[in-house]
This record gives C-alpha cells, structure tokens and sequence, in this order.
C-alpha cells in the first residue's frame, strides 16, 4: 500500500499543487466561485466581494509581516491611497480600469516605500508605531486636501469602465475582483519560490544572519514594504470602486486591526492564511447580525450594542486562537491534509 508523499522529479517538488485531485478540486472551486452570482442575492453578492478585497489587502500586509516580519499597523491608511487614487484617476482623469487599478497599486507602492525608509533603524513595536504615525500622517492629508480627496464630505467615483464596458454592479463588479484576487494569490505564491521571496524570508528569520550571506537587508526591506502596498493599494482600488463614495471615515485605525487579525487568525508566513483570516473576520459580523437580529424583539437593547458585541467577539477570537491555535487556521488546515496524506499509518 502506497503511504505518504513520495516525489521524485524537480518539477514534482516545484509543484505549488502536488496531486491531480488537488488541482481538480481548485478548477472545481474556481468553477463553484464563477457561478456565485447566479445564486447569490445582493447582499451575499456584496459579502462576497469585499471578502474577496480582504484577500487581497490581507495577503499585502501578510508579505510584510508574515513574510518579512515586519509589524505595520498602516493598512488602513494605504487601502486609502489606493481608493483615492482610483477617484483621481478615474474620475478626474477619466482613465478606464485596466489602467486605474495597477496605477492605483504602483501610487500606493511609492508612498508605503516612503513610509518603509524608518524599517533599516526600525524593527518590531518601534516599527509598527512608526507605521501607525504613517496613518494619522495620511489620514491627515486625506481630511484637508479638499480639492483631491472631497476632505471629510468624501468623494465620489464612477463605476469601472473600459470604453462600453461598464462594470456598474456588484454581479459585474464581482467577474472583475474574483480573477484579479485569483491572479494575485498565484503570484504571491510564486513570489515566495524565487530569490526575492527566499530574501524576505531570511530576513524574518534572522536579518543580521541575512545580511552576512549577502542580502541586501535595506533593499529587500523596502522592496517588501512596495510589493505589500501594492497589494493593499489594489485592494483600495477594487474598494473604491464597489463603495463607489469614499470618506475618511472608510478608513479607520480599527480597519487596519482588523486585517492584522485576519493574518493572525488565519497564519502569518501563509497565503492560505491570508485567505482563511479574511473570511473568518469579513463574516464574524455578518454571522453575528444574523444572530442578534431575530433575538433583537425580544432584547431590543442589542441593536444598540451590537458594534460592542462585535468588538468583544472579535477580541475574544484573537485571544482563543493566540491560546489554542497559535500559528493559525493554516496551520491546522495543514494538520488535517498531512494526517490523510500519511493514512493509515498517520502517527
């Protein structure tokens, strides 16, 4: 009887899906996804999308800090760029989106390497502060600068469109997130398969061991801090375009701690991860509306604490899985895989 997980070719140890079941069952998945509009109503239709958009930006902080081991609480401040980005550019320039969207992630790439220069000197809780000043310092901009961004009243953006082409719902909206999360989740896969993603990596592990074999610890660094906010960038872009109005107010603090627990929960140093996290903590809420609601005639007191009740659930989520799961819903996913993979002889 054949037991384990027997490779014996490069090309087999390369392979980012190891069996034709696993990659059946992705095309199966893909198949599954592609179809969601059909069935679900537009409420689900719009879980679903900014589910996907969570993956993404989960993903950009996941290079960063799970990757790279470099704490940054300023998600929330680059999904903003990206967001405003895409109103500048679309609306005020009036590009199509397969031009607006990159354009979004390379501007958001600039400023989070801007913001990443602090990294070289910086490391840990020093660094995450600085991080945290780089939100107040954009939330700043983006409330006064009028004449870009609407300040505090917001702006508006139109809906993605390449010349007849207009993707001006969510059903619509959705063929355009789910390929580009898809796209992105492969090439952050990849990433981590090549020198650059070996380097960021090493310098998690250990940056001083790293810079002793020849990495270029600055460069790599920055490099990071570029490719993570082009991720979040995009998913600003992709934000942006499903809100259609953004304002300072879409992008607070809690929002960047939010997706930190996303990586936390799902498993930091995992693309898996990324996705898992961002689903458990995008639904939380809406689980917990669906709970709270019918209870709310006969307790009518937990409409009015239901953003309490949300926060105090979510803590209490990070704090079980610190406790009981430590390394994340990936890493007991994996669990589960390699016990069926080794049966009958799984001890």
């Amino acid at each position: 009887m054949k037991c384990g997980d027997f490779r014996e070719t490069y090309v087999e140890d390369m392979a980012i899906f190891e069996t034709a079941f696993a990659r059946r069952a992705l095309w199966l998945f893909l198949a599954a996804m592609a179809a969601v509009p059909a069935f679900a109503g537009g409420f689900w239709l719009d879980v679903v999308n900014r589910i996907l958009i969570a993956v993404v930006a989960a993903t950009g902080l996941n290079i960063l800090t799970g990757f790279t081991g470099q704490i940054s609480l300023g998600n929330a401040a680059f999904l903003s760029v990206g967001a405003y980005a895409t109103a500048a550019l679309a609306g005020k320039a009036g590009l199509p989106f397969p031009v607006v969207i990159p354009l979004a992630g390379l501007i958001t790439a600039a400023v989070g390497m801007v913001f990443g220069i602090p990294s070289l000197r910086l490391k840990g809780l020093y660094l995450a502060v600085a991080t945290l000043a780089a939100h107040f310092v954009i939330e700043f901009a983006v409330t006064h600068w009028d004449s870009m961004t609407g300040g505090v009243n917001g702006i508006s953006i139109p809906a993605a469109a390449a010349g007849p082409l207009s993707l001006d719902g969510d059903a619509r909206l959705y063929y355009l997130i789910l390929p580009l999360t898809v796209g992105m989740l492969l090439f952050a896969k990849n990433l981590f398969r090549t020198k650059v993603g070996k380097a960021f990596v090493a310098i998690r592990d250990q940056d001083i061991s790293a810079e002793v074999m020849g990495v270029n610890v600055f460069k790599y660094k920055l490099l990071s801090f570029g490719v993570s906010s082009f991720y979040v960038g995009v998913a600003g872009a992709l934000l942006g375009y499903q809100a259609r109005i953004i304002s300072p107010e879409n992008f607070p603090i809690t929002l960047a701690i939010d997706q930190l627990g996303m990586i936390i929960i799902g498993g930091m140093g995992s693309i898996l991860g990324s996705i898992f996290g961002a689903v458990f903590i995008t639904l939380l809420p809406e689980l917990l509306r669906l709970v709270v609601g019918p209870l709310s005639a006969t307790f009518p007191q937990l409409t009015t604490l239901f953003s309490s009740l949300k926060m105090g659930v979510f803590g209490l989520a990070i704090v079980l899985f610190l406790l009981f799961e430590p390394d994340g819903m990936a890493a007991r996913w994996h669990t589960i895989k390699n016990y069926w993979k080794l049966y009958p002889f799984s001890y």
